[in-house]
């Protein structure tokens, strides 16, 4: 990005790179992944929500809608006005709020440990098959943020301070 001011997406350099087929196979790429994430989420709030709330349902329109399809239905609605926005600088608040949030869990989890009689105890299975593929996908969500680096570097007042943000 720093060779040429046009270059401002991953197809940019892509493009810069490997000419107009590198641009195509690079934004094919990564508006897949970009998709694909968005469908992972939607099935993660589901199945987490419905999880939490196993008898909700809302009656619209003559039909009940419930289970994990009234909370994927919620968080689309929910998340889709995030994507309408022009800049993302307002981003900066969710993203302060996910921090917070992680801190409240991380500490609610060693409070519960430490102070209500659960303790660390050493005992359960260390691995558990059945569970691999939640897990790789959960990990897949939270590491594919770099689709949004080029944007979140052409949003800032100064991109001198991008490498800051890495």
């Amino acid at each position: 990005m720093d060779v040429s001011p046009l270059v401002k997406t991953y197809p940019d350099i892509g493009h810069l790179a490997f000419g107009s087929t590198g641009r195509a196979i690079i934004s094919t790429f990564m508006y897949l992944e970009l998709f694909l994430l968005a469908v992972e989420f939607l099935i993660l709030e589901g199945d987490n929500l419905h999880k939490l709330f196993p008898h909700a349902y809302l009656h619209i329109f003559g039909k009940n809608i419930g289970g994990k399809h009234l909370f994927v239905l919620l968080s689309a609605l929910v998340m889709l006005p995030t994507t309408w926005l022009r800049s993302l600088s307002l981003l900066a608040y969710v993203s302060a709020g996910g921090v917070l949030a992680s801190i409240v869990l991380i500490g609610s989890v060693f409070w519960v440990g430490a102070f209500e009689g659960v303790g660390f105890n050493e005992q359960g299975v260390l691995w558990r098959w059945n569970g691999l593929p939640t897990t790789i996908s959960l990990y897949t969500f939270c590491y594919c943020g770099h689709a949004v680096f080029p944007t979140l570097c052409s949003s800032m007042k100064d991109r001198s301070q991008f490498p800051k943000v890495t």
